[in-house]
């Protein structure tokens, strides 16, 4: 067996080369924002966030990641959980996650539905608005060729426009939502929950979290020089309370994530550890009602046919 690790300004990727498979994990430091979700729920403890140092007066910067290569054993878990999409598993060259394959974990719901038959020739509020850079609009001729002056063109109504979402790599903000003037797209969340912050133990002129967050409004400074929290944009990840300076400045409690549907002990395991006790046992309680609601259907069918 043989273990690699190599980095890049923009990549980390580690490796496991055995005699017959070769197992690689790739973190994508351009997508990734340090929100450390991925750590939480590692069963090897083969993930670890740091926080960027910083010089007096600068601004806090993202923390980082790092995967040992000695702990990892390719799981896959922490690929279908990061938000931001910024992992990604490869069994002999080809993405290939383990644990979507075994049907032992689920994949994220992000539900973006997009109307481009509202969208104005020249809006493109969406694209502007979306942090990331995942949005991208475009008007096309008939002919599907891209049209780039629109002013010029003689016949507007044969125009469309359409909208292209990188979903894979979107956290469901909703900011593209917001932002539209055209009631364009609708974008449901991942995760829901609660974000405080404990202003009497925040360190005085402390902007680490402002500084930190990926999604601009999230969390915004009001014009009494205090940080409060945007429910509407917020999306739980976490980063802001890593990088506060302060134990207990910040409390994140996450109540619930939108997922595909599985039944698995690595899941509830994983989802205590994001959320609580209280809402994967509330999680395990609607599986439980749901699967004996199907039950009683398929017998009160069955005894119909009879």
């Amino acid at each position: 067996m043989k273990l690699l690790k190599n980095e890049t300004e923009n990549e980390l990727t580690i490796e496991m080369i055995l005699h017959t498979k070769r197992y690689s994990l790739t973190l994508d430091k351009t997508r990734c924002t340090g929100c450390g979700i991925c750590m939480e729920i590692c069963p090897r403890e083969a993930i670890e966030i740091k926080k960027t140092p910083k010089a007096d007066g600068e601004k806090a910067k993202p923390p980082t990641l790092y995967i040992s290569e000695e702990k990892c054993h390719y799981c896959g878990m922490c690929e279908p959980i990061c938000p931001f999409g910024a992992l990604m598993v490869k069994i002999d060259g080809e993405h290939m996650i383990p644990v979507i394959n075994s049907e032992s974990f689920p994949k994220l719901i992000r539900e973006i539905e997009v109307d481009p038959t509202k969208c104005a020739l020249d809006c493109i509020d969406c694209e502007e608005a979306c942090p990331l850079n995942l949005i991208k609009v475009s008007v096309r001729a008939p002919d599907g060729e891209e049209v780039t002056d629109i002013a010029s063109r003689p016949n507007k109504e044969n125009l469309t426009v359409t909208v292209d979402i990188e979903k894979d790599f979107c956290p469901c903000c909703r900011l593209c939502e917001m932002k539209c003037p055209e009631d364009t797209i609708h974008v449901e969340k991942i995760f829901y929950g609660n974000l405080r912050i404990n202003r009497e133990k925040c360190p005085e002129d402390c902007q680490d979290c402002l500084d930190v967050c990926p999604i601009p409004g999230a969390l915004y400074l009001s014009d009494d020089g205090k940080i409060y929290v945007n429910k509407m944009y917020c999306i739980y990840c976490g980063v802001c309370k890593i990088a506060c300076p302060e134990e207990g400045a910040l409390e994140l409690h996450r109540t619930s994530i939108r997922h595909t549907p599985v039944h698995s002990g690595a899941w509830n395991k994983a989802l205590e550890k994001l959320t609580s006790t209280k809402a994967m046992t509330k999680e395990l309680r609607t599986k439980s009602s749901t699967k004996t609601q199907e039950s009683l259907e398929k017998r009160f069918l069955w005894r119909r046919k009879f």
